[in-house]
């Protein structure tokens, strides 16, 4: 059976959490793991390190402070976040960027967390998960400050234009590639912009339970999306960039293990 890595998963705090056991274990059960568990806020990232202990080497995690809490930031926090980075199961810093469609936090505080959420990222030597929206120009000013001191830097969930992702792939990014690119509606561009993606920077994610495929059939009842579809969304991509499916899915894996640093325990 194929392998698959899902980079973003939303277990803690989401629709996922009242049931955890079958999504993990679905997900095993169709070649997805691990799963890397996003910690959107510090107290997030805390219960999701717990949550990795449960479940050894299936699922590891972020720690961060997504743009949307980011007005929880103080004083105190980068030390907090820095030592709960110390823990085996936790990856890579994140998931920080700048989010200016909901503005959930006022755009300085987005601006202030990201900043010391990469500054810690540069320090620690891991890499960094992170994320944009209607963001983009102060996004790459803020990470064209640090790229060169990052050990990784990836944008999960890319959905942007052409301009946009030629810019974050000469910034050296990686991108996280989700079910959107089998939205018929919204997801065209993207389905479009995918075959330009260069192979060494192209990972795959669900970001469950968020961004169902459209195109799935059938579809699921349940409405949620899951890390055990992460196979049809791999197709699909494979499909658009007219690639050999099979090595589409391990590369994709491989370029997930060397990003997070997992190859010696997942190889």
């Amino acid at each position: 059976m194929p392998k698959y890595l899902d980079i973003a998963v939303n277990l803690i705090g989401s629709a996922l959490e009242s049931n955890l056991d079958d999504v993990i274990s679905g997900a095993d059960a169709a070649g997805v793991s691990p799963l890397i568990v996003i910690g959107s806020s510090l107290d997030e990232s805390r219960a999701a390190m717990a949550l990795c202990k449960t479940y050894p080497d299936k699922l590891y995690t972020t720690a961060g402070v997504h743009p949307h809490h980011a007005s929880e930031w103080h004083e105190g926090s980068a030390a907090i976040q820095a030592e709960l980075c110390q823990d085996t199961s936790v990856v890579a810093v994140g998931e920080c960027g700048l989010d200016y469609n909901r503005d959930f936090s006022p755009r300085p505080k987005q601006r202030e967390a990201f900043a010391a959420q990469l500054t810690l990222a540069a320090k620690l030597g891991k890499p960094v998960l992170m994320h944009e929206r209607d963001a983009h120009e102060d996004f790459v000013a803020i990470v064209s400050e640090y790229r060169a001191e990052l050990k990784g830097a990836l944008l999960h969930c890319f959905t942007g234009t052409r301009k946009q992702m030629e810019s974050y792939i000469e910034l050296g990014l990686h991108l996280g590639i989700t079910g959107w690119v089998c939205d018929e509606r919204r997801g065209q561009e993207l389905a479009d912009l995918v075959k330009f993606i260069p192979g060494d920077r192209l990972l795959i994610e669900t970001d469950s339970p968020y961004l169902l495929p459209r195109s799935m059939r059938p579809k699921p009842k349940s409405g949620k999306n899951l890390p055990q579809y992460l196979p049809y969304i791999a197709a699909e991509i494979a499909r658009l960039r007219q690639e050999d499916e099979r090595a589409f899915i391990e590369r994709t894996y491989q370029n997930s293990l060397r990003f997070f640093q997992l190859g010696s325990r997942h190889d």
